[in-house]
């Protein structure tokens, strides 16, 4: 093909770009309106929630995220628009919606833009160059609305693919502008695509493939040749395969791979994944036509043979034989198809991606190719009628995403429509099970845990969170069975033998409650498991063991609370009453409603004759808890001490109507009665 450098003119009204590309936007706008609401789902608690690098924005740190494989791992841009978004709302989700949702209607401004030019290219602007601006408008409109994006835009963590699709797609308009013949600012458009295609590899590690496509599109729309796209910008393509060298520092940095969730020593051989992708591919084909059912979560499922996926098989091999051949013959639909499978490449070939071996967001690009094919394929069998069944699809697509996003609206709603819709999936009855014990609806919460164990019998995350909800249930005999389990599994899980200890202490199995807390601490030093290591301790009267452990705890987390309580109890026992009272006045300096401190503090300064401080602390565990008889009572001895009987006798009397069979309150009552002869 002899190369071609001066695209067709066509005439493009000022008032209509700035009439669709305000269109657009409002399409947008309107579709996803109903998502700004939404709370933190899947992903997101370990992007945000959990996320200690986002809490400072003018920190380094935030350049930083948590090499954890979580969704921000070796992710730094995204990491820090996360962090913008804590500066501004803290943990309210709205600043992440109304920034996910201006990333998309961004990026389908960009593609917009982008393909109106590539439709006006030599190559296609024979065929297409009149209907440029008619086709890329409702190009971007159907694939901004299309109910497969929805993941992308209202699932805050999948900003890494939104955000990512954005560059990438600046990436490829800013070539497209500097290579245009007599353009005025061509420096400015090859610095654009590359700060874009820079910053991107800093987004997702999908980027890798943006200067592939940046070449073969050089290659089919302007230069004819890749001799030819290589001599006349050979800089640029010097300086955009630079890029590279930060997401692969990102990428060594971790080791390799993403913690976790990515890598080939994970558990999943890079056949089997490459097999499942076979599915998982013709999946995204259905969806992009058919966009139901959609689902959130498809777990972990791999193809274990060929037999499995055999005519996915067949299909996926057919179409890439059908690009190969497009690119040699047809160059314009090679392109297409190529950008289809390269995008999809990093996350649907042989590396595996074993926390989820198919995801809806992986479409976010890759759409572009599959609705670019429908709408021209429209335009050019309907002909004038073209218009009208556009613009009905775009108004499906816009319904059916905004019925799509209410599935979002919390936890519950999410995880039973993947359960639903994917009934399979353990780790969505697991997911859906927790939302449940959240909302207190306990029976149905312990049907899918039980379900989630049923279908993955090592679920280790399975395993653990139905013990914890059991022994928030008061089942720690149960408890025990799950914890017992999950560490069959996973000997290592730190958070596993905390609570397994907890649950032992709690069926009074002290002993053995301290090995696991001191294996929780070996594997993972915390404030929580010296604090529960020195109650337990304390428990067995192992007093100066128990007190160490306690201050370890605070000095993890000064504002722990229960350990200031407990250092008190153990001041208390060690003899030490002057120390018990400076942990008791420090707990309740931190928590001042602390009833057991206002309890203990009441006791120690009437024991010290300081009777006017240790009545207030008494009313203070009257005016907390009214029904606690101890405090009465109490409250009665002071008052007499203070030779206040008539008020000593109420405090007795409402003692004994609370415990009728109190003994020596009935013997105080007695005396204050006689006083007063």
């Amino acid at each position: 093909m002899a190369p071609v450098t001066a695209p067709l003119d066509v005439t493009r009204p000022v008032f209509k770009s700035w009439f669709t590309l305000a269109g657009l936007m409002v399409a947008v706008l309107l579709t996803y309106w109903n998502s700004l609401d939404t709370p933190f789902l899947f992903d997101d608690t370990g992007a945000v929630v959990n996320n200690p690098t986002i809490r400072h924005l003018g920190s380094w740190a935030v350049l930083d995220p948590p090499a954890d494989g979580s969704t921000t791992s070796g992710r730094p841009l995204v990491n820090l628009s996360f962090a913008i978004n804590y500066a501004i709302s803290g943990e309210a989700t709205w600043s992440y919606h109304a920034l996910n949702l201006l990333i998309h209607a961004l990026a389908a401004l960009t593609l917009m833009s982008g393909l109106q030019r590539t439709l006006t290219s030599p190559v296609l602007g024979a065929r297409f160059a009149r209907a440029s601006h008619f086709l890329a408008f409702f190009i971007a409109l159907l694939w901004a609305l299309h109910p497969l994006q929805t993941e992308s835009v209202v699932c805050i963590a999948q900003r890494t693919e939104s955000l990512c699709g954005l560059f990438y797609l600046l990436t490829i308009y800013g070539f497209i502008r500097a290579a245009e013949a007599g353009a005025s600012s061509t420096r400015v458009w090859f610095v654009l695509s590359l700060v874009s295609c820079f910053a991107g590899m800093g987004t997702k590690e999908v980027m890798v493939t943006a200067p592939l496509l940046v070449l073969l599109y050089d290659r089919t729309f302007i230069a004819g040749t890749f001799s030819a796209a290589w001599r006349g910008r050979r800089t640029f393509y010097a300086a955009l395969a630079l890029t590279w060298a930060p997401l692969a520092w990102l990428v060594w940095r971790s080791g390799g791979e993403r913690g976790t969730a990515a890598g080939f020593r994970l558990g999943v051989s890079g056949w089997n994944y490459l097999l499942q992708q076979c599915d998982a591919i013709v999946l995204y084909l259905k969806l992009s036509v058919w966009p139901h059912p959609l689902v959130l979560d498809y777990g972990t499922v791999v193809a274990h043979s060929i037999a499995d996926v055999w005519w996915q098989g067949v299909l996926v091999v057919a179409m890439l034989a059908a690009t190969g051949w497009a690119l040699w013959r047809r160059p314009a639909a090679g392109f297409a198809g190529a950008w289809f499978f390269i995008i999809l490449a990093p996350s649907s070939s042989f590396v595996p991606l074993v926390t989820q071996t198919m995801a809806e967001h992986r479409m976010y690009l890759p759409l572009v190719a599959i609705v670019c094919f429908i709408v021209l394929a429209v335009h050019r069998w309907l002909g004038p009628w073209a218009t009208g069944v556009l613009a009905l699809a775009a108004l499906a697509c816009g319904i059916t995403s905004v019925a799509r996003n209410r599935d979002y609206r919390d936890a519950v709603a999410i995880w039973s429509d993947s359960t639903t819709k994917y009934p399979l999936n353990p780790r969505a009855h697991n997911n859906l099970a927790w939302a449940l014990q959240a909302v207190g609806n306990i029976a149905e919460a312990n049907t899918h845990f039980s379900r989630a164990v049923e279908l993955q019998p090592d679920y280790i995350s399975a395993h653990y969170n139905w013990g914890v909800s059991l022994l928030d249930q008061g089942r720690p005999a149960e408890a025990i069975a799950q914890f017992e389990t999950a560490l069959q599994l996973a000997p290592n899980n730190a958070d596993a033998s905390l609570n397994l200890g907890n649950a032992l202490m709690q069926v009074q199995r002290a002993p053995e409650a301290i090995n696991y807390y001191e294996t929780a601490l070996r594997l993972k030093p915390a404030a929580d498991a010296h604090y529960n290591l020195g109650v337990a301790l304390l428990d067995l009267e192992r007093t100066a063991e128990a007190t160490e452990h306690l201050q370890a705890a605070i000095k993890i987390n000064p504002r722990l609370t229960a350990a200031h309580y407990q250092l008190g109890r153990a001041a208390e026992i060690s003899g030490r009453p002057t120390q018990a009272e400076q942990h008791y006045l420090e707990t309740l300096r931190l928590a001042p409603d602390h009833i057991a401190a206002h309890g203990k503090l009441g006791l120690l300064l009437a024991r010290r004759e300081q009777l006017a401080s240790a009545a207030e602390h008494f009313r203070a565990v009257i005016r907390l808890q009214p029904r606690d008889a101890d405090a009465q009572a109490n409250l009665g001895n002071v008052l007499l001490l203070e030779d206040k009987p008539r008020d000593a006798i109420t405090c007795y009397e409402e003692a004994l109507r609370l415990r009728p069979g109190d003994q020596r309150t009935r013997d105080n009552l007695q005396l204050a009665r006689e006083s007063l002869r």
